[in-house]
């Protein structure tokens, strides 16, 4: 039973307004629209001769999910690269992906999967294969290192490449380093963007199944879903910052947002089952009837921890919380001693016989679970799969002796089967993530002041799009799914037109720190002239 509707796009109507009488019409002759002339543009003391981008999958123009050659012509260093091109930039080469598919594929199989697409509901993997070969490498040099995946110490790593496509894709050789290879360009301007997001978040996007590698100086142990230290981030960080500058380069330097504010984060709610759907209403009845004779053990214990479906309002999905204690064999104890306990399996065809087995299945399965309320964030699949059949749990409960029905009625995903750690970022998660991008920050200004670079507080501008909006020319960009406009259909990359404003807000940092005149001259990207979605056609 899949729960969760996404936000339908919404059209826009504009009216426009003409002069219907002859007195409007003379009174716009005599008033006639000054033209407004802007200065010359000029570079202050910026030199855009050999501009480099480094980053990961912003700077990459990774959007909606993949990589694909519209997102990289609308990646915000190809966007700089033509603006900077007025005022003696040179060329600006990019390794461009084969097709607009995204994805890669090995021989016939598909290794990475399409980009997506919106399906009039919600987002959807596009319905093609892609074209670009994972193995092919194309001959350089680039002037885009923006690698999505890449984390603050894998820009460093020897034989990169033969861990992460996509810079294996673009690099000089085998054993180069993407660091290596950028500063080999000889930059006279670049931009460092976005490094530090990558170390926390495949630990976001994986519900926080990683660990929190604080006080754990050697990356080389890390998991790929684990928090960088943020002594390691500083290290890698200012190593970067001190290579990129070596031979006199100018630079702009932005920090990270609190990836929790993203769609990815904020889309699904935490209570999405709702009492009026055909496939969950019916059910609660009997919900409750199970659950209550689970609750008394949980309200001995702690009574926050029982659960209850509402038959009038939404209710919470059932999650598992792994810092709570582990309470299986209390449950399975007391239900095992209970008097009243054969009659209540009775009711679902069991014999007094199967008790045990049923304790044990309900001790298991419930030890370390509750409702989840609105301080857990459940991320963007799980609206997928809350209300399914988990048909390998399914599998496991009918190796046990239930019955095939009965299995697969404990196995409703969010409901009779606790959405795993993968599902949900707890408040200790959220908590860990939030600590790691603060000591990131602290580093990234602290570099930034030191060296005297440009600087854009993308945390902030990310903050205000996910509360009130953040202005851009005509728009009011949001990090809504699908409506807002800045973020794509991923729920954390942001959309060709969010790709638009980055560029402007880092002519703006140049603008201050270099004196040169991007905004004063009419210069800015806009906005509008770039999309918020790909049509599913575009391949």
């Amino acid at each position: 039973m899949k729960t969760i509707k996404y936000i339908l796009l919404s059209a826009v109507l504009i009216g426009f307004t003409a002069c219907n009488d002859e007195e409007d019409f003379e009174e716009l002759l005599d008033n006639p629209t000054e033209e407004v002339v802007f200065p010359e543009l000029n570079a202050g003391e910026a030199d855009f001769s050999k501009y480099i981008a480094v980053g990961a999958s912003f700077s990459g123009g990774f959007t909606d999910n993949a990589l694909f050659i519209a997102g990289q012509q609308n990646s915000f260093p190809n966007l700089l690269s033509q603006k900077f091109a007025l005022v003696g930039g040179g060329s600006f080469t990019q390794p461009l992906m084969n097709d607009n598919i995204g994805g890669f594929v090995s021989g016939t199989t598909v290794v990475v999967a399409p980009r997506l697409f919106f399906n009039g509901s919600g987002p959807a993997v596009l319905p093609a294969t892609p074209t670009t070969q994972i193995a092919d490498v194309l001959s350089g040099p680039f002037n885009n290192y923006g690698i999505p995946g890449a984390k603050s110490f894998h820009l460093g790593i020897a034989g990169y490449g033969t861990l992460n496509p996509y810079f294996g894709r673009m690099a000089s050789n085998p054993a180069a380093t993407v660091l290596g290879d950028a500063v080999a360009q000889n930059p006279t301007f670049f931009t460092l963007s976005e490094i530090g997001g990558n170390d926390v978040l495949s630990y976001a996007t994986s519900g926080g199944t990683g660990i929190d590698q604080i006080n754990n100086l050697d990356p080389s142990t890390y998991g790929s879903n684990d928090i960088t230290d943020p002594n390691v981030f500083a290290a890698s960080f200012s190593a970067t910052v001190d290579a990129l500058m070596a031979n006199g380069a100018k630079g702009v330097v932005a920090n990270l947002p609190y990836i929790t504010t993203l769609a990815h984060f904020t889309t699904v709610p935490h209570n999405p089952l709702d009492p009026t759907n055909e496939a969950f209403g019916p059910q609660i009845p009997l919900l409750n009837s199970i659950f209550g004779a689970l609750n008394p053990i949980f309200n001995a214990v702690d009574p926050s921890r029982a659960i209850v479906f509402s038959e009038t309002a939404a209710s919470a999905v059932v999650i598992k919380d792994e810092t709570l204690d582990d309470i299986s064999a209390t449950i399975a104890g007391a239900l095992n001693a209970s008097p009243t306990f054969p009659a209540f399996i009775a009711q679902f065809g069991l014999p007094a016989q199967a008790v045990p087995l049923v304790a044990n299945l309900l001790g298991n399965t419930y030890g370390q679970t509750r409702q989840a309320t609105a301080a857990d964030l459940l991320v963007l699949p799980s609206s997928s799969i809350i209300g399914t059949v988990n048909e390998d749990y399914a599998t496991a409960l009918e190796l046990q002796g239930l019955p095939a029905a009965l299995a697969a009625q404990f196995s409703a995903e969010g409901i009779t089967l606790p959405l795993e750690d993968k599902w949900v970022l707890l408040p200790s998660e959220q908590f860990a993530i939030k600590r790691a991008t603060d000591a990131y920050n602290e580093t990234i200004d602290a570099i930034a002041t030191s060296k005297g670079l440009a600087f854009v507080d993308f945390k902030t501008i990310l903050q205000q799009a996910s509360t009130t909006g953040f202005a851009s020319g005509d728009f009011i960009l949001t990090t809504d799914l699908v409506s807002g406009g800045l973020i794509s259909l991923d729920g954390v990359h942001l959309t060709s037109r969010g790709y638009a404003l980055m560029a402007n807000e880092m002519m703006r940092a140049i603008d201050a720190t270099y004196g040169s005149n991007f905004e004063a001259s009419g210069n800015f990207v806009d906005a509008g002239n770039y999309p918020t979605n790909f049509p599913p056609t575009l391949q």
